[in-house]
């Protein structure tokens, strides 16, 4: 192994607090996102243009994904990185596996206190309580998902194949990024999805189509956007992506207010409807690159305000993504039937929103503390080598517990 190779493995990443404001961000806009009818809800992205949440996540993954991991396999650690991020995707695994019990146990006692059945058909968990023994065979293999839980799964699918991507990137960046555009247009021209529960259905977010944003992310991430950056952030490109991010102002307006509706050419209805997000329409693919070059233009790596108190609960809530995520599916679950079941007021809704909120940074904030807490490691001699030492008459060297300097 050269040094070449060992500062590829070894060198520390700089952490870039923009993917953790941006993850944090889109957190919350998760959690007001599934509280229907909540004043709050206002404030998140799917109101005011084509994408949501779900492209922050699946882009900064990929974006992440490399610019951690393109050194590693381009230093020849290809194994290394795979072990790591399976290790991630088997992380992921059992969260989602953990969530779903706890939420479908959540939702199942909630329908006996209350002796409301509503729920089991509104999240999709009435199969469930009727044949468990079926359906936990098809939660395990991530066919059958109740409704808030499918974005995981795509996570994990993503996360399982993110080696090979990246081993592709590293090598020809440009060809494997047109060969994630192609299988993107065949996956939607001949309707690729994964089979799912019931028969006949598929994944809501359609790996094969969702696997372009995170090969554009990772693109990205290797350092090929620095190649165009002249062109991404040129007058001209600005003003198109400006221009791009007003009309879906206003084409999502005409959803709430539909005097508007009247200024939107029916031939222009007919050629954006459906705007789909199962297999990633290019409506809403487009809008998160035009509002992308813009939110990097504002706010550059080193931003001063992301050191500021007052951004630190979001940053937290972004660095503990996964739990936060599993804990903001419980949380908005609780909002919404103390909402169905007592009182939908305005200040009801705030108060279950913010109080939501609250919990979610008061959970990162554990976290966080949890993490500076030192780590203890044990050196654990094999029985049969101490035998030998022993019987050779070499002293047997005991290791106590020490700290793991950070």
């Amino acid at each position: 192994m050269t040094i070449r190779d060992q500062q590829a493995l070894l060198a520390p990443v700089e952490r870039d607090l923009r993917l953790d404001l941006f993850r944090g961000i889109g957190l919350w806009m998760i959690f007001l996102d599934h509280i229907p009818h909540d004043v709050v809800a206002w404030l998140t992205l799917r109101n005011y243009g084509f994408s949501d949440a779900a492209e922050f996540f699946v882009f900064i993954s990929g974006y992440l994904v490399g610019w951690i991991y393109a050194p590693i396999v381009a230093g020849g650690w290809f194994i290394a990185a795979l072990k790591r991020l399976w290790r991630r995707a088997a992380e992921m695994y059992v969260a989602h596996i953990m969530l779903f019990l706890l939420f479908t146990a959540q939702i199942a006692r909630t329908i006996r206190r209350f002796d409301n059945p509503m729920y089991a058909d509104e999240f999709n968990v009435h199969s469930f309580l009727d044949h468990p023994d079926i359906l936990i065979g098809q939660a395990l293999s991530l066919r059958y998902k109740p409704v808030n839980l499918d974005v995981l799964p795509l996570y994990i699918t993503l996360v399982i194949a993110a080696p090979f991507i990246v081993w592709c990137l590293v090598r020809r960046p440009n060809l494997t990024l047109a060969a994630s555009a192609v299988l993107y247009v065949l996956s939607r021209w001949f309707d690729w999805n994964i089979a799912s529960y019931p028969p006949g259905t598929t994944w809501y977010f359609n790996p094969f189509c969702w696997q372009l944003m995170f090969v554009v992310a990772a693109w990205c991430g290797i350092g090929q956007i620095e190649k165009i950056a002249k062109w991404v952030w040129s007058k001209p490109v600005m003003g198109l992506a400006a221009a791009w991010i007003a009309f879906a102002l206003l084409i999502v307006m005409t959803w709430h207010v539909h005097a508007l509706e009247a200024l939107i050419p029916k031939w222009m209805i007919k050629a954006i409807y459906p705007i789909d997000k199962t297999d990633l329409d290019m409506l809403r693919f487009t809008h998160f690159l035009a509002l992308g070059i813009w939110v990097t233009y504002f706010v550059p790596r080193h931003w001063k305000a992301l050191h500021l108190k007052w951004l630190r609960p979001v940053i937290l809530c972004g660095q503990h993504s996964l739990p936060i995520f599993c804990l903001s599916v419980f949380l908005s679950f609780s909002a919404h039937w103390i909402l169905m079941q007592y009182t939908r007021g305005v200040w009801e809704q705030l108060a279950v929103s913010f109080a939501g909120f609250a919990i979610m940074v008061g959970a990162a904030w554990l976290l966080d503390r949890a993490e500076r807490v030192p780590s203890l490691f044990v050196k654990v001699t094999d029985v049969d080598d101490e035998a030998e030492h022993a019987a050779e008459g070499a002293p047997v060297k005991i290791i106590a517990a020490a700290p793991v300097s950070r």
